[in-house]
C-alpha cells in the first residue's frame, strides 16, 4: 500500500499552472515543512516534502493555502526521473496529493504567522515573505479562516468546491 499522511507547515504560497492538453488541468505545486519527531545534533529539524495537487483541489489550495499555514494532507509517493539540460539524469520523489486541509484555525495562523516568514520553514533565504493576506468584503469573502476556524464562502461557489 502506498499510502503518505503529513501535517506541516507551507514554506511558501501554492503556485498552479495549467497543463496544455485539450482539458486544461490545474497543476499546484507546494512544499511542506514537516517537523522531525527526533532531533540529533547538527541534523535538520524538518523535512522539506514536495507535493503536487491536480484539479480543483490545487485552484482551492492556491485561494486559501499561506505560507506559514498548518495543513494535514494524504495522499501516495511518486517517485521518478528525468535528464537535464546538462544531459544529467536526476531523480525526482514527491507526494501526489488526494486529500488536503487546514490544520489549525486563523486565529491561531494569525497569531503565529510573523514568526512563521522569518523562521527556519523557508528553504531559500532569498525568499520574500509572502503578502499579508486580504479580505474583499464585497465579495462576500475572505481568503482566511474567521476566528472560529471557519472559512467565509461566497454565494454560489458550491459547484467550484473540490468535494461535496
Amino acid at each position: 500500500m502506498n499510502k503518505v499522511v503529513l501535517v506541516g507547515r507551507l514554506t511558501r504560497d501554492p503556485e498552479v499552472r495549467y497543463s496544455q492538453s485539450e482539458s486544461s488541468t490545474a497543476v499546484g505545486r507546494y512544499t511542506v515543512a514537516v517537523d522531525r519527531r527526533f532531533k540529533r545534533d547538527n541534523e535538520p529539524t524538518a523535512d522539506f516534502i514536495p507535493c503536487v495537487v491536480f484539479g480543483r483541489s490545487a485552484e482551492f489550495a492556491e485561494k486559501y493555502f499561506r505560507q506559514g499555514m498548518r495543513v494535514a494532507i494524504s495522499g501516495r509517493i511518486q517517485t521518478g526521473s528525468y535528464t537535464n539540460k546538462d544531459g544529467v539524469k536526476v531523480y525526482t520523489t514527491e507526494v501526489i496529493v488526494e486529500d488536503q486541509e487546514f490544520a489549525e484555525s486563523k486565529a491561531e495562523f494569525e497569531a503565529n504567522r510573523n514568526s512563521y516568514q522569518q523562521n527556519s520553514y523557508q528553504q531559500n533565504s532569498y525568499q520574500q515573505p509572502a503578502p499579508a493576506p486580504t479580505a474583499d468584503k464585497g465579495a462576500g469573502f475572505m481568503n482566511m479562516p474567521d476566528e472560529d476556524g471557519f472559512m467565509n464562502i461566497e454565494d454560489g461557489i458550491e459547484d467550484d468546491l473540490p468535494f461535496s
